[in-house]
């Protein structure tokens, strides 16, 4: 694993770590879905809600049978890395399928008016919810990711910002700017 994948995925864990104890845990899964629902006005009996709910423990049940190698029923950096390195994503091809119901769930709630298109201000609140990001780095994002300049972005663009976060090394690339900067 190079320096720039190992401080990707460094960020990445954190954005993971809703609590902020160091470990990746169910609850932490449960609670930023539970963050972003309400800010954006789904409560307990929102389908959309339970959609990504159900979506975000399946992916917290793949990492937690790919990662925890210690079988203690939570995640470390170390572990989450290793995960990585042992090749948890196998090909961008095979993660666009993985990750787009994911997405979809997230823009279900997210995007108020159906559209398909977020604003930055949709971009700061669900970042910010689901992950902690900062507004600042929320808005460098949406700027590096409005590549036509029009003010959106589409569920396309955020999909291959995600893609490219893992797979590009390129620090030009959007996916680069996706989480804010690599400390």
């Amino acid at each position: 694993m190079n320096d720039f994948l190992n401080r990707k995925l460094s960020r990445r864990f954190r954005t993971f770590d809703d609590d902020r104890n160091g470990f990746i845990e169910r609850i932490d899964f449960e609670m930023s879905v539970a963050r972003l629902a309400e800010e954006f006005g789904h409560d307990g009996e929102s389908p959309a809600r339970q959609k990504l709910l159900d979506l975000s423990l399946g992916l917290w049940e793949h990492l937690l049978q790919f990662a925890d190698t210690n079988t203690d029923g939570r995640i470390s950096e170390a572990e989450y890395k290793a995960a990585f390195a042992l090749g948890l994503l196998e090909t961008p091809e095979t993660f666009d399928q993985g990750y787009m119901p994911f997405l979809s769930a997230i823009m279900d709630i997210v995007d108020q008016d159906g559209d398909g298109k977020l604003t930055v201000t949709d971009e700061i609140r669900w970042t910010g919810a689901l992950m902690h990001l900062s507004e600042q780095d929320a808005r460098e994002a949406f700027r590096r990711l409005d590549q036509d300049g029009d003010g959106f972005i589409t569920t396309h663009d955020l999909l291959e910002a995600i893609r490219a976060y893992y797979f590009d090394d390129s620090p030009n690339s959007p996916g680069y700017w996706l989480l804010g900067t690599l400390d």
